[in-house]
C-alpha cells in the first residue's frame, strides 16, 4: 500500500502535533520497512525548530494502516503521560466516520460486543456474549448521510478495542466500504477503507484548554459526497 510523504498539519503547540492520517500512512516502523508517520512528523519538528540531535515524540494512540484521520503526537513526556491518561479513562470523545454498502436497520443504536482478537490473522471477532478472552467493545451510530449506493454512519467510539468498528459493523451486516478482512464484497484499488476518524475533543493536557479538532476525509467521490451536501 502506497503512503503519502507530506504531513497535514491539524494543531500544533508546544506539547502536541496533530495530524491527519492519510490511508496507507503507518504510525510507527512495522516489517514492511515502509517510513511511518512518527519519522515523517520527527523531520518535520527537527526542520522547522532547527532541532540538533534527536527529536522527543510520543505516541498516545493510534489508526488502522488504511484508516484515514486525526492521529495525536507529543512533544513532551509529560504531554504523553496525561493524554496515556486521558485515552484509557476514556476521557476523550472520538468521532469516526464509515461509509458502507449495506444501510444498517436502525437509525441510531449503541452496539455492545465482546471482542476477542486473533493476532496471528490480525483481526477480531464480535461476539453477542461474553467468551473467553474478550473484551467488551461500546460504540454509537447514526446514519448521517444516504448516498445512491452507499449510507454514511457518524460513529461515538466508547471503548478503543482492536479494529472495534471494523468488527463491530460487520458483525451488524454492515462491513465498510474496502474492508475485504470483515466481508466488504471487494477492496479499493489503493488498499484503503473508507473509515476516518474524523473529530477528537479533549481538554489540553497541559493548558487545560478544551479542544475540538476536526480532519477532512480524504479526497474521492465518496467522501466529496459526504462532505458536500
Amino acid at each position: 500500500m502506497k503512503h503519502s510523504k507530506a504531513i497535514q498539519v491539524i494543531y500544533e503547540d508546544n506539547h502536541l502535533l496533530v495530524l491527519n492520517k492519510q490511508p496507507g500512512d503507518l504510525i510507527q516502523g512495522d516489517k514492511t520497512g515502509d517510513k511511518p508517520l512518527s519519522e515523517l512528523a520527527k523531520a518535520y519538528i527537527k526542520e522547522k525548530y532547527n532541532k540538533p540531535g534527536n527529536v522527543y515524540l510520543g505516541i498516545p494512540h493510534r489508526l488502522d494502516r488504511p484508516t484515514s484521520g486525526i492521529i495525536v503526537f507529543t512533544k513532551t513526556s509529560k504531554a504523553l503521560s496525561r493524554l496515556n491518561n486521558l485515552f484509557s479513562s476514556r476521557d476523550i470523545t472520538k468521532v469516526y466516520w464509515a461509509i458502507v454498502k449495506d444501510t444498517p436497520k436502525k437509525k441510531s443504536t449503541t452496539l455492545r460486543h465482546y471482542l476477542v482478537r486473533n493476532r496471528k490473522q490480525n483481526k477480531s471477532y464480535a461476539h453477542e456474549k461474553e467468551v473467553s478472552n474478550s473484551k467488551l467493545g461500546v460504540l454509537h451510530y447514526e446514519i448521517k448521510k444516504k448516498l445512491d449506493r452507499y449510507t454514511l454512519l457518524e460513529i461515538d467510539l466508547e471503548t478503543g478495542r482492536h479494529h472495534q468498528i471494523r468488527a463491530q459493523l460487520a458483525k451488524i451486516g454492515s462491513p465498510i466500504k474496502g474492508d475485504l478482512k470483515y466481508g466488504a464484497d471487494r477492496n479499493n484499488p489503493d488498499g484503503s477503507i473508507h473509515l476516518h476518524a474524523r473529530e477528537l475533543h479533549f481538554t489540553h493536557p497541559v493548558t487545560k484548554e478544551k479542544l475540538r479538532l476536526i480532519a477532512n476525509p480524504p479526497k474521492d467521490v465518496l467522501w466529496n459526497a459526504c462532505i458536500n451536501n
